[in-house]
């Protein structure tokens, strides 16, 4: 899977793609990762500047159209493979686990990093993105929330673990929707705090039905919205 990272600040990935999981699967090449200067695109000047104060006043600067839009055209022509453009704002759709599965569905992405005060908006009208945000705070530029996308889509990507299905069954994912039931290991006690013996005795069926109860408190004490309908009745029942 190819991830075309739009960025002012390229740089800041040179960390992110040189540790753990993330350098593994760029190594045994089921992902690439490719950085874009957006500066690149700027006009030929000393400074070579993106940005610029908006229309009508206001703080801050935004990037400009013209170096966006043809930076964007540029590089979606460095790969044959149809590309989701995806651009990083917080006015866009809240990302979850179930838009990850869908990103990993497709063999290439493109995420857009803003900074200052976003994109002029002809950016999005031009380019048509998906507009996408990771949460409801503000970061300084799009490029960790890129790093949080690229992160949770790659681990999707088959080979990318080292037990397939060790991702079916995490918090929000779809095995389990709900969040995911505590785990244990060595030593058995520690401080006075023990293992439940249900994990030590051997039985699968009866350690299934104990993590699947604990999921369920859990999602009822921290997390009722991600219940099912059914669920939220027994929940008020209980």
């Amino acid at each position: 899977m190819r991830f075309d990272v739009i960025t002012l600040f390229p740089s800041l990935f040179d960390g992110y793609v040189s540790q753990g999981l993330i350098s593994k699967a760029v190594k045994r090449n089921l992902i690439e990762i490719n950085c874009h200067n957006l500066r690149d695109w700027a006009p030929q000047s000393i400074h070579r500047p993106v940005d610029d104060k908006p229309f009508g006043g206001g703080p801050g600067m935004l990037i400009q159209v013209e170096p966006t839009v043809n930076c964007v055209e540029s590089v979606e022509k460095l790969d044959t493979r149809p590309v989701r453009k995806i651009l990083l704002t917080p006015q866009g759709k809240q990302f979850d686990q179930k838009m990850a599965e869908d990103f990993a569905s497709n063999e290439r992405l493109m995420l857009i990093c803003g900074r200052y005060e976003g994109f002029d908006q002809r950016v999005i009208d031009i380019l048509n993105p998906e507009e996408v945000s990771i949460g409801d705070f503000i970061l300084n530029g799009g490029e960790t929330a890129a790093m949080v996308i690229i992160d949770t889509v790659a681990r999707l990507i088959p080979g990318m673990l080292g037990d397939q299905e060790s991702n079916i069954d995490d918090s929000f994912s779809r095995g389990n929707r709900q969040l995911e039931f505590p785990q244990f290991t060595r030593p058995r006690e520690f401080r006075g705090h023990k293992v439940p013996e249900v994990l030590l005795e051997g039985n699968h069926a009866e350690i299934a039905k104990w993590r699947e109860a604990k999921s369920l408190q859990l999602t009822k004490e921290r997390r009722s919205d991600l219940l099912l309908p059914e669920q939220a009745i027994e929940t008020e029942l209980d």
